[in-house]
């Protein structure tokens, strides 16, 4: 992991200007995730792929289309919350949020045909939140291997810019741009060199030690991932099903995030007390995918599915201001230890607009096999008795490519966050299984999904999981479902990266629950 840092470090001076170091999980956040759908979508676990009659077909399988003959309205609307607990060196905590949601609403138009092979025919038009950023992360810990500064000043010290360089033009993240301001960051003699080094570390460097430090990183998201979608399917002598869809991802993000650290040694006289670091990151713009798939029925009970999904391919745009405070104690005279900087201090006095950054991102490959077993299978679905369902699907997180939009960040930079994007990552599998019993107009359902691990480092335990419940209503055209899905998430996060230290990083356990109703009508 050592050589993913340093690559990720020596990239980010690749560029002309360069809003924040791209990592690799920008391209996680938009690939690995579990959609949300309708409320049976959603109570069997996301297993669709070979079942179909649902509009969140069009998401999963589109060959599942090719089940409607006839018209139907859909509206999916739903809400969430989550408890976040971290670890972080030994110390616990824990961190709750509450928000909206919404899964698949559009409409289908179905018809049948009474000539020929081909049965039917439809078309779908949907919208649906095929990832929720509406998060909190909050972790703290005492630490005595390293600062935040530090990595604001190895980008510095890379650069090989004076320390007291005008920045507003200069190749580094507004990070170290604002320690620099902040004098968070400043040259320091060992045993003859001169090196740059974070505040909070150089008296501890100054007597061959490092210094121990309390720090709290809290990160706010909110946002997500909101795909219109359009679908075609058609069906053969109810047996094969071709479906093809159409989508637009549209991408909101944002990320208000704030590490703070203070000096636990009880010393007043190390020229540093505290340090705090805000920033506000905004992500969004749209996509383009394909999806792929068809459904076999060898025999009247059993379906098979199998599907294609291209990557997305985004094209987006990021913003980021921030601000750095920090009391440096007795490095400066009394009364000038507190420093602050923020964005004014790097581009409005020199009559500079805080710039946008335009990116090109494609995320995975997805390939789906699935089989159902219908429970009494009829074209009268009214009779037919319940299902058994399974989804494997295989996602190619290493594939994801950043590209520059224009001119403002060199290629090379981006060449760079790839090459550390496909050593941080690997292919996994995903699995998802449910059922459905019916009694009369009464259904109830139940449902399991598993996303594997993305991370090639194996100390990394990630993986989403969930558990799913509820019920549906079906009489005389009309239709009402409701569902619980509990989610268990694991995954890792790091405050900040170093190229010449072990890093260290949060462990995150989610447990996020989610409520969705689905109301329809067929016309």
């Amino acid at each position: 992991m050592k050589k993913i840092f340093s690559l990720l470090l020596a990239v980010s001076m690749g560029s002309m200007f360069t809003v924040s170091a791209q990592t690799p999980e920008e391209a996680l956040r938009l690939g690995w995730n579990t959609p949300g759908g309708t409320a049976r979508y959603r109570a069997i676990g996301g297993a669709m792929g070979s079942l179909g009659g649902d509009i969140t077909a069009a998401y999963v399988n589109p060959a599942g289309l090719g089940l409607y003959k006839t018209n139907e309205l859909v509206l999916s609307p739903g809400f969430s919350f989550s408890n976040m607990k971290s670890e972080f060196r030994g110390t616990n905590e824990s961190a709750k949020k509450a928000a909206f949601d919404f899964g698949t609403s559009g409409f289908v138009w179905g018809w049948g045909q009474r000539y020929g092979n081909w049965k039917s025919k439809a078309i779908s038009l949907s919208i649906n939140r095929t990832a929720n950023f509406n998060n909190t992360v909050l972790y703290k810990g005492q630490n005595d291997l390293s600062s935040f500064s530090e990595s604001f000043a190895e980008e510095f010290a890379n650069s090989g810019l004076p320390i007291d360089a005008t920045l507003y033009s200069a190749g580094l993240s507004l990070g170290t741009k604002l320690a620099n301001y902040a004098y968070l960051i400043d040259t320091v003699t060992v045993n003859g060199n001169t090196e740059v080094v974070g505040l909070p570390q150089r008296d501890a460097i100054l007597a061959g030690s490092s210094a121990l430090l309390d720090q709290e990183k809290r990160i706010e998201t909110k946002g997500g991932i909101s795909e219109l979608n359009i679908g075609f399917a058609t069906n053969s002598n109810d047996k094969l099903y071709l479906g093809v869809s159409l989508g637009l991802p549209i991408v909101n993000y944002q990320r208000f995030s704030t590490i703070t650290e203070t000096d636990a040694s009880g010393n007043t006289t190390n020229n540093f007390n505290y340090a705090r670091y805000q920033e506000d990151y905004k992500l969004k713009g749209i996509g383009l995918n394909l999806k792929l798939g068809l459904i076999f029925k060898p025999v009247d009970q059993l379906r098979l599915g199998f599907g294609i999904h291209t990557p997305s391919l985004y094209a987006l745009t990021q913003t980021q201001i921030g601000s750095i405070e920090a009391d440096l104690e007795n490095y400066f005279p009394a009364g000038k230890n507190i420093r602050r900087a923020d964005q004014d201090s790097i581009y409005t006095q020199f009559g500079q607009d805080v710039p946008e950054y335009n990116l090109d991102l494609s995320s995975p490959w997805k390939f789906l096999v699935s089989a159902s077993y219908v429970l009494r299978e009829v074209e009268d679905v009214t009779k037919q008795r319940g299902f058994i369902t399974a989804d494997v699907e295989y996602a190619t997180y290493n594939s994801p490519r950043f590209k520059a939009g224009d001119n403002l960040v060199d290629a090379s930079y981006y060449d760079g966050v790839n090459e550390a994007t496909r050593l941080t990552y690997k292919s996994a599998f995903n699995f998802r299984v449910g059922g459905e019993l019916k009694f009369n107009t009464i259904m109830t359902r139940l449902g399991f999904g598993y996303y594997g691990n993305p991370y090639k480092e194996s100390s990394f335990n990630a993986r989403h999981m969930t558990l799913s419940g509820g019920l549906g209503y079906r009489n005389k055209g009309y239709f009402v479902d409701l569902t619980y899905v509990h989610n268990l998430n694991r995954d890792v996060n790091f405050p900040y990266r170093l190229g010449d230290k072990p890093n260290t990083y949060a462990n995150l356990k989610e447990g996020m629950g989610n409520v969705v109703v689905t109301f329809g009508v067929k016309l």
